[in-house]
This record gives C-alpha cells, structure tokens and sequence, in this order.
C-alpha cells in the first residue's frame, strides 16, 4: 500500500464514529497513555531481561499452563527458536509444516535460510493436518507445527478431539509438537478448552502479544524449562536480548489483563455479524460461523473499487465498514479479512444490513 493510501485510510478510520471490523488506530500518545495506566512506571525497568520482563513471562507461563515461558521481540525469531529446538533435540532436520501456514508464506522461509531445516507438507488442503496425515509423513521429522488458528486458510481451527488425535500421532512419530499460536488467545472457544489444556497437548506455543492483544509488538515462546534455557542463549544469539524492552512488555500485560476477559464475546457477536454479512447481496463468508473473532467477507466488485467506497464512507458518514480488499482468484469478487473487536460490539444484524447496502451501493461496477 502506498503511504499516501494508508495515511488517507488511516485518517478515515481515525475520524469514525463507529467501526464494524478492526479497532482505531492508536496514535504513540495513545500507546504512552496505556503505559501510563499499568501503575508500573515507578519501577526499575528491564535491563537484559528481568523487571517486568519477568513479570510477564511469569504470567505467560500461569496462563499457558507450562514452565516458563521466554519474551521475545519477534514471533518470527520465538519460532525459529522452537525448530531449531526441535531439530537439536532428535537430529531431525524436517520439520512437518503447512504451505498456508505463518513461517511459509509470511517470514521469508527463515526456518530453512537461518537454520538449514526442510519443510515436509502432511497436506494442502486449506487446514491443518489431521493425525493420519501425521501419521503417513514419509519421513520423520523432528517438529509438527500447528498453526492455531490457520489464518490464511480463514483463520480456521480443529475441533479439539481432531486436535488430540494429532497431539498423539505427533508423540508416537517420536517428534515435538509446536503451536504456531499467534492468535490462540481466539480459540478458546471454538475448542471448549482453556488456554492451559490447549497448550497442554503441545511441547511448545508461540503466542504474539500485538495481535488480538493490542501491545506495542513482542511474543512469548512457553514451554519446559529445558526450552527455556535453550531459548535464552539462541534469543541473545539472533539478537533479540535488547537491553530494554518495557514499553512492549508493559503494553502486554495491559492488553493481557484488558483483552482476554473480552474474547469470547467478540467471538460470539463474530457470529451474528458473520451470519448478517452473509445475507448481503452477493456476499460469501468463511467459516460459517467463525471459529474466532476473524473471518473472511467475499464481495462482488473489484479490490480498488470496495477501497474506495470503505474510504468515502468513512470520510463521508464516520462509518467504518470493511477496507483491505484483495482481489480474489474468481473474477468480479474480491476478498477481506473481518475482525470483531470491542468497537463492533454494538453493531446489530439490522445495522449491518442497512449499512452494508449504503456500502455497496457506492462500489462503481468493475
């Protein structure tokens, strides 16, 4: 997206009275004041770790159910540490991935260029894999990734007895179980288990602190105290031990205590606006209902043409309806993610209706 696009967008979205998918922006006062709030600001501040670093990792560990748990600056840097973990620990250099998934199509294949490891797909279909997938890999590997929930397959998730089966064939191929769990906080409900008995099957989870969150950045990799220790040293090897890393770690644990308690309703209105989507003229939504509090919108019209109308009705009426639109592979229809978060939780299936006709009788013809 070019700057100028995104300045325009955000300011749009900025200026609206109310937002149906997404929050708004906040601006770094914002973010100082949310500091600001934690009552935290009077204490030493990490230096190489400890302070709140601690504090937060203490916290990670409790709600995860492992350990410890270790901050990092990067999911991308916490995973490439759970591989090579992995890979360490059994001699395997494969590791049982997902094309759709996180580590190959948004970081660069950074498991293979930084840590020489190879990617064995169990499946291409748009999931993850199921235990017999698992169990008929040609080769072993030393880490299963799960990626809770897959986000380009349309942020979808297991049932939890699919989940179980696969936790055990990953044990009884003699290879480690890793939660690509960027946005587990969002799963709880589809999978009627807490946080600690999901992660609980797992040898090891990612989770991120700026999504579904909302800190600054950062992430956590939870697991044993043996990864723990591990963990450390590679973090401070790739570079990810700065000497201070409060402000990201004080937004964590203001988004941990803020946010949580609010998931399973934003999941649960995901279904009601996913449910009166769906009715507008032309529309497709997936899953249906939503697994979590995100799900995928289809809409007839071209990706620029769906930009544009969000932007003016947001410039225009103070209404932020649906932006980031993507061309789809069918002609004529184009594609967005949805995310139900505090600001949409007022939104009726009669709003989203009437707005939704406003909305698209502003999309030129493709």
């Amino acid at each position: 997206m070019e700057d100028n696009t995104r300045q325009r967008r955000t300011a749009a979205l900025r200026g609206c009275d109310r937002i149906l998918s997404g929050i708004r922006p906040p601006t770094m006062r914002e973010h100082l004041a949310v500091l600001d709030e934690t009552g935290l600001l009077d204490d030493e501040p990490d230096f190489y770790g400890g302070g709140p670093m601690a504090t937060l990792e203490e916290r990670v560990a409790e709600l995860l159910g492992t350990e410890a748990a270790v901050f990092f600056p990067t999911g991308t840097m916490a995973q490439q540490v759970a591989l090579r973990y992995g890979a360490d620990h059994s001699g395997r250099d494969a590791v049982a991935l997902h094309p759709l998934g996180h580590l190959e199509k948004h970081e660069r294949h950074a498991y293979n260029q930084l840590t020489g490891l190879r990617a064995v797909w169990p499946t291409t279909e748009p999931r993850n894999p199921t235990a017999d997938e698992i169990a008929a890999l040609a080769e072993p590997v030393g880490t299963v990734l799960l990626e809770l929930p897959m986000r380009d397959a349309g942020f979808v998730l297991p049932s939890w007895d699919e989940l179980v089966a696969v936790a055990a064939a990953t044990g009884a191929a003699g290879a480690r179980l890793h939660l690509d769990g960027a946005r587990l906080w969002e799963s709880t409900v589809h999978l009627e288990h807490p946080l600690h008995e999901i992660a609980g099957l797992a040898d090891s989870t990612y989770v991120s602190f700026y999504k579904t969150i909302g800190a600054i950045s950062g992430a956590a990799l939870a697991g044993s105290a043996d990864l723990a220790t591990y963990a450390r040293v590679w973090r401070h090897r790739y570079g990810g031990m700065a000497f201070q890393q409060w402000p990201a770690v004080l937004t964590a644990l203001a988004g941990l205590r803020r946010e949580l308690p609010l998931i399973p309703g934003y999941v649960a209105h995901a279904r009601t606006v996913a449910a009166a989507l769906a009715a507008l003229p032309g529309a497709r939504v997936y899953p249906e209902p939503p697994h979590t509090q995100r799900f995928r919108l289809w809409l007839p019209g071209t990706a620029e043409a769906l930009n544009e109308a969000a932007v003016t009705l947001a410039e225009e009426e103070k209404i932020w309806f649906a932006a980031g639109w993507q061309d789809a592979d069918v002609p004529g229809l184009a594609m967005t993610e949805i995310t139900v978060a505090a600001p949409g939780l007022d939104w009726t299936a009669d709003d989203i209706i009437e707005v939704g006709g406003r909305f698209l009788a502003r999309v030129s013809p493709s």
